[in-house]
Formats: C-alpha cells, sequence, structure tokens
C-alpha cells in the first residue's frame, strides 16, 4: 500500500477511535445539551467539554472528507462537486466550532447575530472579496465553465485544475508548480479541454527532393506513424502542404489531433518520426552550411 494511502488510513483510524470515545464522553458531561445563553464563567468543565467539542468537530470533518477521497469518478463535473464540497465542510466545521464553543463558554449566539446583523458582519470583517470569491465561484460549477481534471490557461499560466473551492482554484502545470488563484480573479479563462487539440510539427528538406514522389509517399508513412502510437495521436497526421521556402530548405507542416494533456508529447512524436521517416525515404534534412572559397590573388 502506498504512504499515502496508508498515512490516510492510519488517519481515518484514529479519527474514528477518537469519535468513539468523545461522543459518550460528550453525552455523560452534557455537551449535546446546547443551550445558547448564560452566563459567561471559565470553568475547567467548560474547557473540558470545549476541547472534547472542537476535537470531535475536526474528527468528524475529517471522516467525511475522507469518504469523499475514496470515490474517483470519470467525470471532471462530479470531481468538482466532490472539491466544492470538501472545500464547504471545511467552512461548516470553522462556524460549528465558533458558535458552539461561544455556547459552550455561556454567550448567547443567536442575540449576538440579531443584533449585530448579516450586513454589519460583512463589512465589519472586510468580506466583500469573500463574498466575491464565493459568489464567482458557485457561478462557474452552476455554468461548467471549468471542472476539476480540464486543462485551462489563465494569464499565460497553462495547468490541469487540481482542486476547486468556495474561494479559490488550484491549478497545476506540468512541472508541478501550483498556482492559487482566487475565483474572483478566474476571468478571461482558456478552456483547452472542451475540443480536441491539435499538435504541429514543421520540417524542412532540401530544395533538390522530388516532391512529386516524396508526397506520394507522405500517406503510408502519416498510417505507420499513427499505429506507432495509437495511445497518443487520437488519428494519422495530416500533411498541410508547403508552410515556407527557408534559406536553407522547404518547411513541410504536419498537424496531428491529440488530446490536450498530450499536445507536447505529440509534437515531439511527430519531430522524431518524421525525421526517421524521411531518412528511410532518402530524404535528409538540410542545415545551414558556410561555404569558403578562396580566391588566388593575382
Amino acid at each position: 500500500m502506498p504512504v499515502s494511502k496508508k498515512s490516510r488510513f492510519i488517519r481515518l483510524i484514529v479519527c474514528a477511535v477518537l469519535l468513539a470515545i468523545l461522543i459518550p464522553v460528550g453525552i455523560f458531561t452534557g455537551l449535546a445539551d446546547w443551550e445558547g445563553s448564560g452566563s459567561i464563567q471559565i470553568t475547567l468543565e467548560k474547557l473540558f467539554k470545549l476541547v472534547v467539542m472542537i476535537v470531535g468537530v475536526l474528527c468528524a470533518e475529517a471522516l467525511i472528507s475522507f469518504v469523499l477521497s475514496l470515490p474517483k469518478p470519470k467525470s471532471h463535473r462530479l470531481q468538482s462537486m466532490l472539491s466544492i464540497i470538501a472545500s464547504i465542510l471545511r467552512y461548516v466545521a470553522a462556524i460549528v466550532i465558533l458558535c458552539w464553543g461561544l455556547s459552550i463558554l455561556g454567550v448567547n449566539v443567536s442575540t449576538i447575530v440579531a443584533s449585530v446583523g448579516i450586513v454589519a458582519l460583512i463589512v465589519g470583517f472586510s468580506a466583500e472579496s469573500l463574498i466575491a470569491d464565493m459568489v464567482t465561484g458557485a457561478f462557474m460549477i452552476f455554468e461548467n465553465q471549468y471542472n476539476v481534471g480540464d486543462i485551462v490557461e489563465v494569464d499565460g499560466f497553462r495547468g490541469t485544475v487540481t482542486s476547486i473551492g468556495l474561494r479559490t482554484t488550484c491549478i497545476t502545470d506540468p512541472g508541478g508548480n501550483v498556482k492559487i488563484m482566487n475565483n474572483s480573479a478566474m476571468k478571461n479563462i482558456l478552456n483547452r479541454s472542451d475540443k480536441p487539440s491539435r499538435s504541429g510539427c514543421e520540417i524542412s528538406v532540401p530544395y533538390s527532393t522530388d516532391f512529386v514522389a516524396l508526397e506520394k509517399e507522405i500517406p503510408a508513412l502519416m498510417q505507420r506513424i499513427q499505429a506507432a502510437h495509437p495511445d497518443v495521436l487520437k488519428a494519422p497526421p495530416v500533411y498541410l502542404g508547403v508552410n515556407a521556402l527557408a534559406d536553407s530548405g522547404v518547411i513541410l507542416k504536419f498537424v496531428a489531433e491529440v488530446d490536450e494533456a498530450n499536445i507536447f508529447s505529440g509534437s515531439r512524436i511527430l519531430n522524431h518520426d518524421l525525421l526517421l521517416g524521411f531518412k528511410e525515404l532518402g530524404v535528409e534534412c538540410p542545415f545551414p552550411q558556410v561555404d569558403v572559397h578562396n580566391i588566388p590573388q593575382a
């Protein structure tokens, strides 16, 4: 069993054991009797109840998060929903700990909320950006703009969406770098997973090449390249024709349909196989050369 899965399993066992111990303790100490009112008096009994409550809520949150991480859905949409549910769960756990903790200490939470007001709480904590992130994230999920597992490009950063939360979205590039962006900053998104992608390749051949004979051999070469890499190339590459007349040779253009995740590997495969394939057909790729002429002096 891999180390990550083993550590998660151990964490699950520890949380389950703690919950099994804390639930009867909470019932015995009257922790479940949430009165929501009273005077603030710090006693050892209240502190004990507070610790039991915090540990219990955190263990419950860890258990639910573990259960949510067990399924590995193939649908990006379902992955996104599980990711945002896990994010909401963390916020709910924090709110429960705050309100329940104040209640244990004798604070009338309902009176505080009623007297201060929701709007005053938002303004007082300068939560305008928080609300904007949450609303934007909700609209992105409902409108299906992107999901976990999609390859997106935002502000020049290209990577795979690894998680979507209430406030932030995490994007990981092929090098393992993680960019965390507020949902409200996710603008001008280019979702590259919506449609099939195309890998391109340009290869140079000498001007002396017999293009009529070469172009007759290209279709069979395209079939062989696709047959050698069916896991990357979704169809035989397409020869688009002469792309440019360069100084050292004629530039030919090829493209192949691939998944977005294979767009770079597809280009590498085309470069490699076209180079070898042209050599087998007797066509060498030209390269810049310098001719030195020795002019005898009179």
